[in-house]
């Protein structure tokens, strides 16, 4: 089975007529493996004139604006180096948050060395670790973050008895 198989049949299941907002599969080194249509990203801008514009009206700084004609990673590094490190180190993101692309969101709870939950306003994300990836759940209402920590998990173990 391909790992966008996994993100759209596991991940973006329906659970109680409910189903996740976004999803991905994603390396311990931050590379996609596979991911849902609306899952962040940040795309090239290849055009000067949009990448001033882009910068100057959404306050991004324009170093990192990607420059290639790819798409780019969603992650920064450090925000990847960020959520790695909260699993070594249970804690580490409470006071500043968990930041995925654009989104913040406030570490609620978790399963130290397995399970990362956060909230932002009426939705919140679920981080699961397997030995080679990170399952990524993100949510909204009418979802529940039970719901969400149910699908993300149920793949994550699933991975985790099959070596993964």
């Amino acid at each position: 089975m391909s790992w966008q198989t996994y993100v759209d049949e596991h991940l973006m299941c329906e659970i109680e007529g409910h189903h996740l907002t976004a999803a991905a599969i994603v390396g311990h080194d931050g590379a996609v493996w596979a991911q849902s249509a609306a899952f962040p990203e940040v795309t090239a801008i290849t055009n000067p004139a949009a990448i001033i514009f882009f910068s100057f009206f959404f306050l991004i700084d324009p170093a990192d604006i990607c420059w290639d004609l790819f798409v780019c990673v969603q992650f920064k590094a450090e925000e990847m180096t960020d959520i790695m490190k909260d699993f070594d180190e249970p804690g580490h993101l409470a006071p500043t948050g968990m930041f995925l692309g654009t989104a913040k969101y406030m570490v609620i709870q978790g399963e130290p060395g397995a399970v990362i939950r956060g909230k932002k306003g009426a939705g919140g994300v679920t981080v699961k670790k397997t030995g080679q990836a990170l399952i990524i759940g993100i949510y909204d209402e009418p979802m529940t973050p039970g719901q969400c920590n149910l699908v993300v998990e149920r793949l994550g173990d699933y991975l985790l008895e099959q070596g993964m």
